[in-house]
């Protein structure tokens, strides 16, 4: 294999990749789409074939695509743009600086919204401490902010990038880096068919993800996951091999290492496509097979190569000037405000249905209607916790102060 130029000179600044931040966007737009589906509970529509017609268009894996898309990204954009020069401590006080903020605050939002049983430590402490997802019970007791759930796994990938970067740098060459990223994936795909064999949970190939139907024709005062007697709940059945497949951190920590990977051949120069049809027609046939396969193939797996070249191209393309669509002033602001708009959709979504939602009864178009106001809503508070939390924090605290002799870090588009 004959070796490429690198994009970059050594210390080079890098250029920013308004793509990947723009894409960030849809990203989280398609697990908004899905969790209107999920967590609007208008009644007597949600009883109807109209409904359940919805729920088969829309499935879960439209949302699990959407966080595959975040966890490979987060890998790329950590790598790209990382310095040689910086410190563990640095690194984590930028990563817990841009995390738990918005996390707390949305959650606080939340809990101002439900009657959260505060002396029921496993319903809000693992969530407020982003740990829940380590353990079966508290990753549903504990789902306070349901989405919120990603960020255990995303607080793995960081604690483990200082640690681990080393070991990517010993890659000097493309075969090395061609041969650990198909490692990576084939690992991956092995781990998935495991718990397809040896854990409990479905093994047909039919959704097995069910929305809650309540015996009514009256729509509830709370969503799924919030009204009072879920919170008293001792014990959640759940499918191991959903948890497994989906929540545990481990099972997702190599999808960060893909995007780290898929960042340095980037880099390496070994990777020159820019044409973005291929990548994403075989990323859309990878969704379409998601309806062929078990549940254990349809949460990330299926998508893990086709996802990892969509971002490579998308960034081979920032660097060439070939960006479009997604990199437009526009997209890049909502790619900047997609993780406040992810952390509160959820607590949007609550409080359109205790205000307007709950007690009455509704068909399509009041489904269709609560879901464009939550879209609004959430939208104008996300943009409010960038301008007002986000960046402030990030501006005056992420970094070490002038004169101190700490690195800069290059302005890039963050994983979050």
């Amino acid at each position: 294999m004959q070796p490429a130029t690198p994009l970059f000179a050594p210390g080079t600044r890098r250029p920013a990749l308004p793509s990947l931040t723009g894409a960030r966007w849809y990203a989280a737009l398609a697990v908004f789409i899905l969790h209107c589906v999920i967590f609007l509970p208008v009644y007597p529509f949600q009883r109807t074939e109209a409904f359940v017609t919805l729920h088969k268009a829309i499935p879960m894996q439209l949302g699990s695509l959407g966080v595959t898309f975040f966890f490979l990204l987060s890998g790329f954009i950590i790598y790209y743009s990382s310095r040689s020069d910086d410190t563990p401590l640095l690194f984590y006080r930028r990563r817990i600086l841009k995390i738990f903020p918005t996390h707390w605050l949305s959650t606080l939002i939340l809990m101002a919204l439900v009657a959260v049983p505060f002396g029921r430590l496993i319903t809000w402490l693992p969530e407020v401490l982003l740990v829940h997802t380590w353990n079966p019970q508290s990753t549903y007791l504990g789902a306070l902010n349901v989405p919120a759930w990603s960020l255990c796994s995303e607080m793995l990938f960081y604690f483990s990038f200082p640690l681990l970067k080393p070991l990517v740098e010993k890659l000097r060459t493309n075969k090395q880096l061609l041969i650990a990223f198909a490692s990576i994936l084939v690992t991956l795909v092995v781990m998935h068919v495991c718990f397809y064999l040896l854990a409990d949970g479905p093994k047909g190939i039919h959704n097995a993800f069910s929305v809650r139907i309540l015996d009514t024709t009256t729509s509830p005062f709370y969503p799924a996951n919030s009204d009072p007697s879920w919170f008293q709940r001792e014990h959640i059945a759940y499918y191991p091999s959903y948890w497994l497949s989906y929540y545990f951190p481990l099972a997702r920590f190599g999808e960060f290492w893909l995007g780290v990977l898929a960042c340095k051949l980037v880099l390496s120069g070994w990777w020159r496509n820019t044409k973005i049809w291929w990548p994403a027609l075989l990323l859309a046939a990878s969704y379409a097979a998601t309806w062929f396969v078990p549940i254990n193939f349809k949460m990330s797996v299926l998508f893990l190569l086709p996802t990892a070249l969509c971002i490579a191209t998308l960034a081979r393309r920032d660097v060439e000037g070939k960006t479009v669509f997604l990199g437009s002033k526009a997209n890049v602001w909502l790619g900047n405000v997609s993780f406040a708009f992810y952390m509160v959709q959820y607590p949007v979504m609550v409080w359109v249905t205790r205000t307007f939602i709950g007690g009455k009864s509704y068909g399509w178009a009041g489904w269709l209607g609560f879901s464009v106001l939550a879209f609004v809503v959430s939208v104008v508070v996300s943009g409010l916790v960038y301008t007002y939390v986000d960046k402030p924090i990030m501006k005056n605290w992420a970094r070490p102060k002038a004169g101190s002799k700490a690195p800069a870090q290059a302005q890039q588009p963050s994983a979050k």
